[in-house]
This record gives C-alpha cells, structure tokens and sequence, in this order.
C-alpha cells in the first residue's frame, strides 16, 4: 500500500479568472461547516469499531509524552559511547533515576526535526516535523499518533486519546494533529477522562450522545449531497483535492456508524475509584501522575491504543522540595548556579514520575508478558536547550515495544539525523506500511526489533 500524503489541507486555487472563495464553497455545501476540518470533527474520545483482536494475538500500542520545557542537556544526555558502539547501561544524573529500568529503553542523543525552529512554537511540531512553526504562513501536518492510529485505533472504543496537563494556554496545548493540519483538543480532566472510559450514562445521556452522532451524519450527508455541484465550480487540480477530501468524508461516515456500535456496548469495569482533579496547577507532578494512570488504565482495558500526552510546566512553581521559582523562568538561568540547582530539581521530579509510568507498564500483565513489553513510549521535547531556546540535539527516550533497547544511541549532535526517522521505524514495528513519515530518510539504524 502506497504511502498516504501527509497534511492534506483542502484549498481552492484560481483558475481561469475566477477563483471559488472559501464562503462559496460552504454556501454551495449548504452546512455551516469548514470543508478542512471535517477529518476532525470527532472528539478526542471519538469511537470506532468493535474489538477485533483475534484469539490469542497481543496488540501493539504506543505512547508519546512531550515535556514542553525540555531538560538540561548537561544533565540528560549520558556520555558517548566509545568508538560509536551502543552503550548497554546508559548513565547521567537524569538517567540514573531509570535505572531499575535499563534494558528497556534506549536514549538518543544527535536528534531533531530538519527546520523544525520557533523555539517555544516547536511543541506543536513534536510529532509532525512541519518546518517552520510560528510564522505567518506555517502549516501543520498530521502527527505520529494519527498515522498510528489510522492502523492500529480501529479495533478501540478511542482511535487515540489526546491529553494534557498545562495551566492556561500555551504554545501547543496538543500533541495530535489531523491530516488536514488541524490541532485535536486535548483533554485536560482525568475525571472526565475516568467518566468517559469506565462510567455508564444515564439513558438521558446516552439518547443525547446518539443524537450527536447522527447530527454529524446529517452534516455529511449534506456535504455529500453537493459533491456534484463542488466538483464543476473547480478546475482539474482542486478536484483531485476534492475527491481526496470526499475519500476522508465517506471514512468520516464509516466511524460514525461504528460509533453507534460502541455507545451500545457496555464499559469495561475497573477496580479503581473515580479520580478528583487537581485544581492547583503548582502540583504539576501530581497531576501528571494522575494522568499517567488514566493513560495506563486506557491501555489495560484496551480502551485506547494510541496516547498523546502534553507536559508543560509554563507558568507554574511546581510544588517540589526547594522549589520557590517559576519553571519558565527558571529555565533561562544564565547558567546561575542556584537557577540550575532548582531547575534540576524540577526535572528530577518528572524524570521519577516517567519512572513510575514505566513501573506500572511492568507491573501490568499482559499476553503472556507485560504492558511495557508492548508498548512503544516514547518521552521526549522539541526543545534541546531551553536556556537557549535550541531546538536542536532533542532529549529523546523510546520505552518498551518489544525492541532490544541498545541503551544509547548517539549521532552527529552538530548534523543531527531525522528524528522523523525514529517516528518511521516505530509505525513500521506498529504495521503501518509507509515508507516515509515527515522528513525522514529512512527507518532509524541501531535500534533493531
């Protein structure tokens, strides 16, 4: 199967002298609706088909966390291995908090995204590559997760799960991006969370989830319905787009007829009480820890096998011992001692918390090995050196997914190669057939299944 084009954005172009307007264009559809983002109007928590694992397979699952502010570079990445060869048991003071972890991870070291800059703009390409964020005419393309999720969401009640812990608005208060280059709305409440992979509804609520999910078949159908009339008021080009855009509406249609199947099927029960959010936003680490366990629940009830999950610690003094200083700020220390000791402390703190999300994946069976053993982590940043605002030489850690972690993996930190090229080596392991993703130039060498 050929690859598909990434970050398709339905445009109309000039032809001749005229040129159709993106208001006739909705006006001839008859729906008040942005032809764009049809590809996204469901949900974060949209549904799909029934459970279609066949007996005794394993599914596979992925994971990607991205830390907003980065880590200190003199800190995270351990020293280089000697002659190039991989090092078995990677070691830095960040790293040495996973040490009951090694042999289950490998960090890189010499990664990034090609034009992929903006500083802070960069999170919002964490999982894309799509150069240049910030400027004016920046367009993003769909993200990791939403590839993965194409291939291996089907089978869930959630194609993926898009989640967040932020205070406020950010750069990027997502991760995940549509194909047509629109940010996913993340969800922020592990509560509701909670509420929408375990709680029943009243019949109410039910009567008025069906009723959504037939509006928005509605909604299609009358797009569907002025296809005709679209397709003789454009020229050649846009209507290649067109019938591109209409592949994707009548795919649209397809889920939301399995999303009825799922609102009649019952929830899976779990042995874990209903969460409370946290409303202090300085208790940073907690709440992500809370997330974390919704995301681990989410996996063990095969709920969702695709999670995104946003970890910004903007705007807030996390409540970490000798922590008196906003992160931010913190984090353009000048190289001042005492701005590094407490910023290494904050780091720290995450650092023990993705130790504890891995923890939990071990201690998870699962087909005859364990969570963690089937599913792909990866934690990382698109900023390599906040101090800086570098956007190069990216901490990186991929977790689990069944691969014979190498420990360190170190290439050109000056020429850094594709992180893209990680990103095609982990949906080719997920059975995505691709051949590219992004920028990459190839699947990533050294890390071998």
């Amino acid at each position: 199967m050929a690859p598909r084009p990434v970050g398709d954005r339905f445009s109309m172009r000039p032809f001749g002298s005229r040129r159709l307007s993106r208001r006739a264009a909705l006006r001839a559809t008859g729906a008040g609706i942005a032809l764009p983002l049809l590809d996204a109007m469901l949900p974060g928590f949209a549904a799909a088909a029934p459970d279609g694992r066949g007996p005794g397979s394993v599914p596979q699952r992925m994971v990607a966390i991205h830390a907003a502010l980065g880590m200190m570079p003199q800190f995270f990445f351990p020293a280089k291995p000697v002659g190039g060869d991989p090092a078995p048991a990677p070691a830095s003071p960040y790293l040495d908090l996973l040490a009951s972890h090694r042999g289950r991870f490998t960090v890189f070291s010499g990664l990034s995204h090609p034009s992929v800059d903006g500083n802070h703009h960069a999170g919002q390409c964490f999982l894309t590559g799509a150069p240049h964020p910030g400027q004016p005419t920046f367009k993003n393309s769909i993200s990791l997760d939403q590839v993965a999720a194409e291939t291996i969401g089907l089978d869930t009640r959630f194609p993926f799960l898009a989640l967040s812990v932020q205070k406020g608005e950010q750069y990027s208060n997502t991760l995940a991006v549509s194909r047509s280059g629109v940010d996913i709305p993340s969800q922020t409440s592990p509560k509701r969370l909670y509420r929408a992979m375990f709680v029943a509804g009243t019949p109410e609520e039910k009567a008025a989830t069906l009723r959504r999910i037939e509006a928005g078949g509605s909604v299609l159908d009358l797009v569907l319905d002025k296809k005709a009339r679209l397709e003789k008021a454009v020229g050649p080009e846009d209507r290649s787009r067109l019938d591109q855009y209409f592949s994707s509406v009548r795919e649209l249609e397809s889920r939301l007829e399995k999303a009825i199947e799922w609102e009649n099927r019952p929830k899976p029960a779990v042995e874990w009480k209903e969460p409370d959010d946290i409303a202090d936003a300085n208790r940073v680490i907690e709440k992500s820890k809370l997330m974390f366990d919704m995301a681990r629940l989410a996996l063990q009830t095969d709920s969702t096998r695709v999670i995104t999950l946003s970890l910004s610690t903007f705007s807030v003094v996390p409540h970490v011992p000798g922590v008196k200083n906003e992160t931010h700020g913190l984090t353009h220390h000048g190289n001042e001692p005492e701005k590094i000791a407490e910023l290494k402390k904050i780091e720290e703190a995450q650092m023990a918390a993705l130790g504890s999300l891995l923890q939990s994946l071990r201690d998870t069976p699962d087909g005859g090995g364990t969570l963690l053993d089937h599913t792909q982590l990866l934690y990382g940043s698109c900023l390599g050196n906040a101090n800086s605002h570098s956007n190069q030489n990216l901490p990186i850690i991929l977790a689990g997914g069944g691969y014979r972690h190498p420990g360190h993996l170190a290439f050109d930190e000056r020429k850094n190669e594709p992180l893209a090229n990680l990103y095609l080596t982990m949906l080719q392991r997920l059975g995505v057939e691709t051949d590219r993703f992004a920028s990459s130039t190839g699947t990533l060498r050294g890390l071998d299944a």
